[in-house]
């Protein structure tokens, strides 16, 4: 009762705005859905329909403003929920319909609701309603099981990987680990930590605090990774949506703009010790509610506040021996990036890749020009660079920076996969 009280005094304090963008593709080919009719309501009222959109030839919906919550219940603990809930149904014919109830808006944040539909045709089973709980800083979930923060290795002082490598892919197994029942997901490595770090912190904090929360979510699916620890204990899967044993993400939940560049900027970074070989597990907690040997989260956005930068936030709970490092390995990828930026006047057999990317991108998404591949970076390969960066929400500089090059990168290997 006391929670609900709560929620509709939210409803009566809905004095900001924040804003939402929806990006509708299908499940088979990765092809935007143009045409898809977008109907938009509060989770509260939700036969009352707010807005209604159409999705462009690349699947996009222009962003729109809706009502939100004061932006200051989201930058400390509070028992209102600084966050408002929209329900969001997609329509298109030939798809199936896709109703998405709870996507969360913050205020002064964008809000990125990416939408998948099967085809009608499609042989697979009819998706359920996606239904995102309430955030980890507001719900009740599960305290951290204490794990140590270097896990040992075997007797004979193998080790599973021989370098610590960005997958492709991870497994999310959506429970506890011995729960046999809950499925597991397939999710491109960015996109999960893109949903964790927009299920554990809020994107309205400072940028220091974000990062610095990011290091440690980054780190710790590293650390799954590189020690193989659930298929070590005879499990099929890489990490557990579970707060108890790991992190937390959400099947379908929206991401914030903010949150989403701050992940493509530093994704292959994660936290290290000096001799120490293996990721960090760097672990975490809120702070108030449950607490830990490792970074607090509301305390970590405090101390962005007093001035900290990402890693003094980070040595303040772990240390001043904890330095963040860089893999070049990054599985599924076509050619690694360039170490510099292309932009117009560059050429070579990079600017030559790109612009074969770029057209092959293009034959699904027709917004983007297509180019001579001549090796040459002009005016029209920026152009694409630019409308790659706007359907894809990054900043629309026209120059392949590292996080553009390696979206561009996802994309191809995405369509062209699938296409074969």
């Amino acid at each position: 009762m006391l929670k609900n009280n709560m929620k509709q005094a939210q409803i009566e304090d809905m004095v900001d705005r924040g804003f939402l963008g929806i990006q509708v593709t299908s499940s088979i080919g990765a092809i935007p859905v143009e045409n898809a009719r977008v109907s938009i309501s509060y989770s509260g009222e939700p036969e009352q329909v707010l807005e209604e959109l159409s999705t462009n030839e690349s699947g996009e919906t222009e962003n729109i403003e809706l009502a939100t919550p004061p932006i200051e219940l989201s930058l400390s603990p509070s028992e209102v929920q600084p966050y408002s809930e929209y329900n969001i149904l997609v329509e298109a014919p030939g798809y199936e319909p896709v109703l998405i109830t709870g996507s969360e808006l913050l205020a002064g944040r964008t809000a990125v609701q990416n939408v998948i539909m099967n085809p009608l045709e499609s042989m697979n089973r009819r998706e359920e309603d996606i239904n995102i709980p309430e955030h980890t800083l507001y719900g009740d979930y599960p305290a951290k099981i204490p794990e140590s923060e270097i896990k040992p290795m075997a007797e004979t002082g193998e080790i599973v990987l021989s370098r610590v490598v960005i997958p492709e892919y991870v497994i999310v197994h959506d429970g506890v680990p011995s729960d046999a029942s809950a499925p597991n997901y397939y999710v491109r490595y960015k996109d999960y930590i893109k949903n964790v770090v927009s299920s554990e912190i809020y994107a309205t904090w400072d940028e220091a605090a974000i990062y610095a929360n990011t290091l440690c979510i980054l780190s710790v699916t590293l650390n799954r990774v590189f020690t193989e620890w659930y298929r070590g204990k005879g499990y099929d899967f890489t990490i557990t949506s579970s707060t108890a044993f790991d992190q937390k993400w959400i099947y379908g939940r929206n991401t914030y703009e903010n949150m989403d560049r701050i992940v493509d900027s530093i994704f292959a970074n994660y936290l290290s010790r000096p001799g120490v070989k293996q990721p960090i597990f760097a672990g975490y907690c809120d702070g108030r509610r449950t607490n830990c040997d490792g970074l607090k989260q509301w305390g970590s956005q405090y101390l962005a506040e007093e001035g900290y930068s990402a890693i003094e936030i980070i040595r303040y709970y772990f240390g001043n021996d904890m330095y963040i490092n860089t893999t070049e390995a990054i599985a599924g990828i076509p050619a690694s990036w360039p170490g510099y930026n292309l932009e117009i006047g560059a050429s070579g057999d990079k600017v030559r890749q790109l612009q074969n990317q770029l057209n092959r991108i293009a034959q699904n998404y027709p917004a983007i020009p297509t180019v001579t591949a001549d090796g040459i970076y002009g005016e029209r390969t920026a152009e694409a660079v630019r409308t790659f960066q706007g359907i894809f929400r990054l900043p629309q500089t026209g120059i392949t920076d590292y996080p553009t090059w390696y979206e561009i990168s996802n994309i191809y290997v995405g369509v062209t996969r699938i296409a074969e």
